[in-house]
């Protein structure tokens, strides 16, 4: 069983940064894939950003390629999504999610746990 707090959301102007962090609790954190998910009003649940056990591999939806940056602390339990050149596009509710896995997948369905999200709105 593991426990997902997020926090660091807010609002930003366009161009701005935003970090986001992620507290689990529980145990085998480092047993865990960590990923980053965002959802809009009317709009599906999207895949940001995901990160391998040890962190040795990361992944990055389309929309967060070169803009967003994922990180994890396996001492801390922590992981870490840092958002650079915010756009008003990138307004969502931004959910950190765990499963228990070897390899990072971008569906929503395989991940077991979830926070209760953080807003992020981004103004022009």
């Amino acid at each position: 069983q593991v426990q997902l707090v997020e926090s660091g959301g807010g609002s930003v102007q366009s161009g701005g940064s935003l970090t986001l962090s992620c507290q689990a609790s529980g145990r085998l954190f480092s047993g865990y894939i960590m990923s980053w998910f965002r959802q809009a009003p009317g709009k599906e649940r999207e895949f940001v950003s995901g990160i391998s056990r040890v962190g040795l591999k990361v992944e990055y939806g389309d929309s967060a390629r070169d803009r967003f940056a994922i990180s994890r602390d396996n001492k801390q339990n922590t992981v870490t999504l840092r958002m650079f050149n915010l756009q008003p596009d990138d307004t969502a509710v931004y959910y950190c999610a765990a499963y228990f896995a070897l390899d990072v997948s971008r569906s929503p369905i395989d991940y077991q746990y979830w926070g209760q999200g953080t807003q992020v709105t981004v103004s022009s």
